[in-house]
């Protein structure tokens, strides 16, 4: 099967003035995505109106199928590449911190909503989704959606393992100075449960955070295949079903687990 490129946008650093500016910054960030050979860009959490917001995260919260939804199917269908990217959702009267993958034809191909929220701003702003394992078809690899804190739980990133992902998307505003989690907990994840893991981070300062940035995509073999720096940028590299076939056969992690065992940890 042929690898799966992707492409991981770590920029524009700061809160955009609005949407639009977003949306141009991701149409750059497309047409160099595109140009590079890559079917697929990820971008980080929050990303159509940026993540330090306060309470006006409430105000610019939008339905799934609103008009940043439209803007990005677009872009997508425009360079011709599928599009993850963070934004916050409203449901009626909730709010959810979600990811939502557009196909390259700018169809909809999965919405998720954040699980496990992090700290007073997430846990006052947002409700926590309750479907914890979304998943999508492109290019025949199986993508999985989680978003920052999600995979910093061993338990979601097995569950996704368990359900087939091949590919797990994970758009992400960590800020310093937690640097361990793009430098060291990613690729143990992706080691210890098997799949590629695309982890794509903010960068730069909101307010009085200054994200990380170090966006990468690790590899089940536990390498890294691409590394952002701390600064604005965007890094392209290859998800390849046949090393994750090679990986599994070698790592035998999934098979030889004892599920009986574990029933105390639920």
């Amino acid at each position: 099967m042929t690898p799966l490129r992707i492409a991981l946008f770590q920029g524009p650093s700061g809160v955009p003035a609005s949407t639009a500016d977003s949306i141009a910054a991701l149409d750059g960030a497309a047409r160099r995505a595109a140009a590079a050979g890559a079917r697929l860009l990820l971008t980080d959490e929050l990303f159509l109106t940026g993540y330090a917001l306060g309470e006006a995260v409430a105000d610019l919260a939008e339905p799934a199928d609103g008009p940043g939804a439209h803007a990005v199917a677009r872009v997508a269908a425009e360079h011709g590449l599928a599009i993850g990217y963070g934004y916050p959702e409203r449901d009626g009267g909730t709010v959810f911190n979600s990811l939502q993958l557009i196909g390259p034809d700018g169809t909809r191909l999965a919405n998720y909503r954040k699980t496990h929220l992090f700290g007073e701003y997430e846990t006052t702003s947002f409700t926590p989704g309750r479907d914890l394992v979304v998943q999508a078809e492109l290019d025949g690899v199986r993508i999985g959606l989680l978003i920052c804190y999600d995979v910093e739980f061993p338990e979601t990133v097995r569950a996704h393992a368990l359900a087939g992902t091949e590919l797990l998307l994970v758009p992400t505003a960590l800020m310093r100075p937690y640097e361990i989690v793009p430098q060291t907990i990613v690729p143990a994840r992706a080691w210890e449960s098997q799949l590629y893991i695309a982890y794509a981070n903010r960068c730069g300062v909101e307010g009085d955070l200054t994200f990380a940035g170090l966006s990468c995509l690790a590899a089940p073999d536990g390498t890294v295949r691409a590394r952002a720096g701390a600064g604005e940028d965007l890094v392209v590299a290859d998800v390849d079903p046949e090393l994750l076939r090679a990986s599994r056969a070698e790592n035998t992690y999934l098979g030889d687990r004892r599920p009986a065992l574990y029933t105390s940890l639920t």
